[in-house]
């Protein structure tokens, strides 16, 4: 990228809808930084980081301003990205404190889908994804707990993957559940999404994704038709269909499995303990400063005070259990096809029923991390009134590289 196209993207981003950005540094100071940049995989790059995740010489807001405070270094993951020659343009929007899946819980505004305008950019990375899919940047950093970096990329028709767990360090981003948090990648194709992983993974916590090719006829379960839910959005259904046909004609063998196991881990995450890690992370800010916080955030965080510690160990007992019944799954199939999300909720809609709507959205998204998985939410195709539909492919820790595989 020369100065006259860095000059033109800036100008392109700063005249984009503003709700899209929470901080920016100066032009100036990123033509600079372009300038001194070493050369590397990503040399040229523009890429954007949710304002969950520290870079140093902006604040770190969480999408709360009272909150905000000024970071001595960047996380890892940016650090990374610096490194392989990327040029960082801005922090993005977000459900405040990573908390929601819908992109409308913010002090900084709501954003909608880039394809499908009235309907919601998902969370809670929204500000990330609409920066790519509308071409502002190349990559963005999000995060993922329950669903964070695949519904937004549904949402907006775009890549969003993952990571296994701990595959990306966490160091330097505001934790929501610490003990699931990911830092997440959003690109508008797989062969970008797999560049970012390749330059971003912490190989000194876990071994990367390396080594794994897409085999011959890869086994993708799928769930029983009546495990599938639509709440009535039969197009979506329509869509999911047609992609596993594509993966058919691609050579993959479709294998139905008792997907229970699965939905049950997934509800763990906001009706088990788990909801109490949402209030060892911000819990004693939201008691101290409750009128700065969203109030649907802070129906969330107040939801898991009252959680004991006999609590957490039946959750885990649990989720042993759901683990131990899922292991034959896995010994049937490579990898899992769902829909990302079943519904492309309106902005209107989920301002008159956000607890519900969040909830619908995450039936396929929130086992994920739970159950120690990688996923990467592609797009496959779109509704008859614009909006995006997701296909997530799911997989064992450490697949990451053949679900991208796959994914391409």
């Amino acid at each position: 990228m020369n100065e006259a196209h860095l000059t033109d993207a800036l100008a392109r981003i700063a005249a984009s809808e503003p709700a899209i950005w929470i901080s920016r540094p100066e032009p100036s100071a990123v033509a600079e930084a372009k300038a001194r940049a070493p050369r590397g995989p990503l040399s040229g790059t523009l890429f954007a980081v949710k304002d969950n995740i520290d870079v140093v010489g902006l604040p770190t807001t969480a999408g709360c301003p009272a909150y905000a405070y000024t970071p001595a270094a960047s996380a890892q993951a940016v650090d990374r990205l610096l490194q392989a020659g990327g040029v960082f343009v801005g922090k993005t929007n977000l459900d405040q404190f990573a908390t929601g899946l819908v992109g409308t819980r913010s002090p900084y505004g709501v954003l909608e889908s880039v394809a499908a305008p009235g309907v919601i950019a998902g969370g809670s990375s929204s500000g990330s994804a609409v920066a790519v899919a509308a071409g502002l940047v190349d990559i963005a950093l999000g995060t993922d707990t329950a669903g964070s970096g695949r519904v937004p990329a549904a949402m907006n028709g775009i890549v969003g993957l993952k990571p296994t767990r701990g595959l990306i360090s966490t160091t330097g981003v505001v934790p929501a559940c610490r003990s699931l948090d990911c830092v997440s990648v959003f690109a508008r194709t797989c062969a970008e999404a797999e560049l970012a992983l390749a330059c971003t993974v912490d190989l000194d916590t876990r071994s990367g994704s390396e080594g794994f090719a897409a085999m011959a006829t890869p086994r993708i379960g799928v769930p029983r038709p009546d495990q599938l839910e639509w709440f009535g959005d039969d197009d979506a259904a329509e869509l999911f269909a047609a992609a596993l046909d594509r993966l058919r004609d691609l050579g993959a063998q479709i294998v139905e499995i008792d997907f229970d196991p699965f939905l049950a881990a997934g509800r763990l995450l906001y009706e088990g303990p788990w909801i109490a890690e949402r209030v060892a992370a911000i819990g004693e800010f939201v008691s101290a400063h409750p009128d700065d916080v969203h109030p649907v955030v802070r129906d969330v965080v107040v939801a898991g005070a009252d959680r004991t510690a006999a609590d957490a160990y039946r959750g885990a007992y649990r989720l042993e259990e759901l683990l131990t019944a899922a292991a034959g799954t896995w010994k049937q199939i490579d990898m899992l096809a769902l829909p990302t999300t079943a519904i492309a909720p309106t902005v209107a809609e989920t301002l008159a029923d956000p607890h519900g709507v969040h909830a619908r959205l995450g039936v396929y998204t929130t086992f994920v991390n739970l159950m120690d998985l990688c996923a990467l939410s592609l797009p496959a195709g779109l509704r008859p009134s614009g909006a995006p539909f997701g296909l997530q492919l799911v997989g064992p820790a450490l697949t990451d590289g053949l679900l991208l595989k796959i994914g391409r």
